[in-house]
């Protein structure tokens, strides 16, 4: 059993992240000493090491609390509900991609419009584009 301190520095964590996977609902400990400390074994560290796994692929709390359910009861569902997470997250991180591409090409194009020379800014294209009332002087 270990205390939430040696858990915390065992997954590399602060011990504030754990209380606050605790109050997520994603993590509970396995009990509590006779002074109220906070112990945790073995199944809770791969408990956790599964919700640092799936956070660093980017889901959400919410969707990781969702695959832990789903593996908690395995036997009772089928492979298509995670892979349902996974494919609407994958749906969600293309649209990002998109989106961010959009952006680089409008910030391309402004970076590209202006020498960046020590002149006066009072007719530099970046600042004219972004005072543009039209949305086509960005894109």
């Amino acid at each position: 059993m270990y205390r939430i301190g040696v858990m915390a520095a065992r997954c590399g964590l602060k011990a504030d992240t754990l209380r606050f996977y605790e109050k997520s609902g994603l993590l509970v400990p396995s009990s509590r000493n006779e002074a109220g400390y906070r112990l945790y074994n073995a199944a809770d560290e791969a408990k956790l090491n599964f919700i640092l796994r799936a956070k660093s692929v980017g889901f959400s709390l919410e969707e990781i609390a969702e695959l832990l359910s789903i593996r908690l009861e395995s036997a009772e569902h089928s492979c298509a509900e995670p892979k349902l997470i996974t494919d609407m997250k994958l749906q969600q991180v293309e649209a990002k991609i998109k989106e961010l591409e959009i952006f680089r090409s409008s910030l391309q194009k402004l970076s590209d419009s202006c020498c960046g020379g020590s002149e006066s800014a009072s007719h530099c294209s970046i600042l004219e584009a972004l005072d543009a009332s039209d949305k086509e002087a960005l894109c």
